[in-house]
């Protein structure tokens, strides 16, 4: 029988390729032999890290392991402790001013469509989104001008590599279409921009960002940062090695003065951010210089930014480098508790220090870290993609608002970065690739939903389970009212003996009141199969797909899971190892009980046409009567534009009866397989 379908399939073939060799797959009878296949060895990845498929040991379970049953009693009414009202924006991005161009193509007029759903999801649970445009890429890396045009109609563009700069950050380019680009992102989608001023020379500054973003953007731009990592500017040979932080604060306020003097800028007053320090000097540096009470009428907020290591030496150290961090070492780090506590306890209290948090409310002002992730330089591989670092951010963000941040933005870089919580196709895979959501994504629609859209959120850190750091949980009061816990478990076991059940009871507090546990609970859960996994990740039963599969709207049908609590006036939740649970106690509209149920996010079409060439529309009535090709006249395939001969455009056989199956077979795989 194998042989008739080769044969009609050969049938199909030109007269000039009537001499065919077979190679045969298997043995065809028992004097037959066949070539075995083995197995080689597994070849080092060489592309993108944003696609990098490492994947590391997950920790052994802790020994001893955390307990797995345990009871917290809460309380109906607002508690010591609490944060400042929070909002569900908490959680954005901050984008590399040089990869901007990755929410449209090329063209104010086609905004990237995946990048509007992303947006689209948060903003159904948070209300709002916010976004910061900048980097390094906008900051002191040789220029980045604002120009009227450029020459190849081009939006951006970068020159050559700044090969002195550590981070070897291009210089750039660019027009108001890329400010009118966010305009019509904000027309679609409720995102609000941080943008920045470059100060690479504060003799010749470049203000013409503000001139244009503020009449552009109006009410979606929140403010400029004006230095990014200013206590990194020696170290990087942007500034001689005296430089400090007075004279930093004195050329903020050369900023602050200069647009004050621009006819063409609109406003300053609330409208700038600083210092936005990276770690390496303490914030206590900055405030003993006077920046705050200097340049409080000019502030938006007060900003930094923080990672809490970094993959540097390995990126630029080259071959001989030394320090370089091994993944597999560093990624138990992120997974405890005190990974966020950490990091947050840089800006609060400590003897010798004002807590930055505090000092913020002080001079009423919001506090922003305007940039942070897993780590410096892309992250590590294995671990910024993983599962793990989807719990590490969300307990990393709920551990800030806690602590009084008022937004957290994580970071996006390039094809070159581990830690992308959304990477669109390399440009040449554009038209056949989607694009590809990282772990970390899911940690902003979690935090989104915890706070939701009241603004009137505040978190406390239950330290539950005697402060065990690997089941931490926090509750969150909306409005005055205990709403929602979110429970965390950290261990990755596959056989379910470290599942733990969280009981809890909701009594009056000091106020009195009776108990407030109520008849049943709403769950939902953040899973993955192992805190190093990279794929079949799901938010409460929905997943938006492994790399290059996402168009930016999860799949699946949401799984929000009702839990009866019991005649005791206790509820059971149990929380999968790994995993994480978003308890929601108290009643809510119907229509935002489920966040992200379908029809409750706003999507955009994904119709857009972005290849103009090297394309067919065929009708299936006329696709099932036609033979698939012309003959002895048939065109070799191809897909590089202009290939096709002159002379043959007209020539167009009539179909040959009875081959149908294998030669529409035997074409597809010719069109497919083309150049």
């Amino acid at each position: 029988m194998r042989s008739v379908y080769l044969y009609s399939a050969l049938q199909c073939l030109p007269g000039a390729w009537s001499s065919v060799t077979v190679y045969r797959q298997q043995p065809f009878g028992p004097t037959t032999t066949a070539t075995p296949s083995a197995s080689g060895a597994a070849a080092a990845y060489t592309g993108a890290a944003a696609y990098d498929p490492t994947i590391l040991n997950a920790p052994p379970v802790p020994d001893p392991p955390p307990p797995s049953n345990f009871f917290q009693q809460l309380s109906s009414a607002p508690v010591p402790g609490l944060s400042i009202n929070q909002g569900g924006y908490f959680f954005g991005f901050s984008v590399e001013f040089s990869v901007i161009t990755t929410v449209c193509e090329h063209a104010p007029s086609r905004l990237q469509v995946p990048f509007l759903n992303l947006m689209s999801n948060v903003q159904a649970r948070g209300g709002s989104v916010r976004v910061r445009v900048g980097g390094n890429t906008q900051d002191t890396a040789n220029t980045a001008t604002l120009e009227p045009s450029l020459a190849d109609g081009k939006m951006m563009e970068k020159q050559s590599q700044d090969t002195a700069n550590p981070t070897h950050t291009p210089a750039l380019l660019y027009t108001p279409d890329v400010l009118y680009m966010l305009a019509n992102i904000s027309s679609l989608v409720n995102v609000e921009w941080y943008l920045g001023i470059p100060l690479n020379d504060t003799t010749n500054l470049r203000l013409a960002i503000a001139e244009v973003a503020e009449p552009v953007l109006g009410k979606s731009l929140l403010g400029f940062q004006v230095g990014n990592e200013p206590d990194q500017y020696a170290q990087h040979d942007h500034r001689p090695p005296s430089y400090s932080p007075a004279d930093y604060s004195n050329e903020f306020g050369l900023v602050d003065t200069a647009l004050r003097a621009d006819p063409k800028v609109l406003a300053v007053d609330g409208k700038l951010l600083g210092p936005s320090l990276s770690g390496q000097w303490q914030p206590q540096q900055v405030w003993d210089v006077g920046f705050l009470p200097d340049h409080k009428q000019s502030l938006a907020a007060v900003s930094m930014s923080f990672y809490p290591a970094n993959n540097c030496a390995k990126v630029f150290g080259g071959p001989n480098a030394t320090g370089v961090v091994d993944p597999q070492q560093i990624f138990p780090s992120y997974l405890q508790h005190t990974a966020g506590q950490k990091i947050a306890a840089n800006y609060l209290s400590r003897q010798e220090l004002v807590a930055v948090t505090a000092l913020a409310q002080t001079f009423d002002l919001p506090f922003v870290m305007i940039e942070t992730n897993t780590a410096s330089c892309g992250g590590f591989p294995g671990v910024s993609n993983s599962f793990g670092s989807a719990l590490w951010a969300l307990d990393y963000g709920l551990q800030l608002a806690y602590s009084n941040f008022t937004t957290a933005l994580l970071h996006v870089g390039g094809q070159g970065v581990y830690y992308n919580p959304f990477t669109p196709p390399p440009t040449n895979q554009s038209t056949f690739r989607s694009w590809t959501i990282g772990p970390i994504y899911y940690s902003v629609l979690a935090v989104a939903e915890a706070f939701g859209t009241s603004n009137k959120s505040q978190i406390i850190d239950l330290q539950m389970n005697s402060n065990n750091v690997y089941t931490p949980g926090y509750a969150i009061y909306d409005g005055g009212v205990l709403a929602r816990l979110a429970l965390f478990n950290y261990v990755s076991d596959p056989t379910g003996a470290s599942n733990y059940t969280m009981s809890f009871a909701i009594g009056g507090g000091d106020t009195g009141q009776p108990n407030g546990t109520p008849a049943q609970v709403k769950v939902k859960y953040l899973l993955a199969p192992s805190v190093s996994a990279k794929d079949n990740i799901t938010w409460a039963g929905q997943t938006f797909g492994a790399a290059f599969e996402s168009d930016g709207r999860p799949t699946g049908t949401e799984q929000i899971e009702t839990v009866a609590c019991k005649g005791d006036n206790t509820c059971d939740i149990a929380v999968p190892a790994p995993g994480f649970a978003l308890v929601f106690l108290a009643d809510v509209p119907a229509d935002k009980e489920s966040f992200g149920a379908a029809g409750a996010v706003a999507t955009f079409a994904t119709t857009v046409l972005t290849k103009t060439f090297n394309t067919v529309s065929v009708a299936a009535s006329v696709l099932a009567t036609s033979n698939g090709q012309a003959g002895a006249n048939f065109i070799p395939a191809g897909t590089s534009k202009g290939k096709r001969p002159q002379s043959a455009a007209a020539r167009v056989l009539p179909p040959v009866a009875g081959a149908l199956v294998g030669c529409v077979a035997l074409g597809a795989v010719l069109v497919m397989g083309g150049h």
